[in-house]
């Protein structure tokens, strides 16, 4: 799943040690710019060096994966981002003229003059 959002806020880490190795988890808060704002907390699990590229009120595209599981009868939702690309508001959907190449010029067949003479 991928979405546009704002960096709204950027959370302490946490970290620790598990039977697999050190570990560190960072939550940062997106607002998504709608007409009705809404924020999504998105988990980067040991992609420090992510976070760290963040800065606040800068637009990025997010993909991440979202994943529900039980425990004793309840239900956590986990949203956990796995790519982050940064969003270029100066040049979005601007295009200049001078980088595009002109398309080449070949005479439309159905415009000749020979399209008077039809088949049936």
């Amino acid at each position: 799943m991928e979405f546009e959002g704002i960096v709204y806020k950027i959370l302490p880490p946490s970290s620790g040690t598990s039977t697999r190795g050190d570990w560190q988890r960072q939550d940062v808060v997106f607002e998504m710019p709608q007409e009705y704002s809404r924020k999504i907390c998105v988990t980067f699990f040991n992609r420090p060096s992510d976070v760290a590229l963040l800065k606040l009120g800068a637009m990025y595209d997010v993909s991440v994966n979202v994943e529900s599981r039980e425990y004793n009868g309840r239900w956590y939702t986990d949203v956990r981002a796995w790519r982050l690309k940064p969003k270029d508001s100066t040049t979005k959907d601007r295009v200049d003229s001078a980088d595009i190449a002109p398309m080449p010029t070949q005479p439309d067949p159905v415009s000749s003059s020979d399209s008077d003479d039809l088949p049936f």
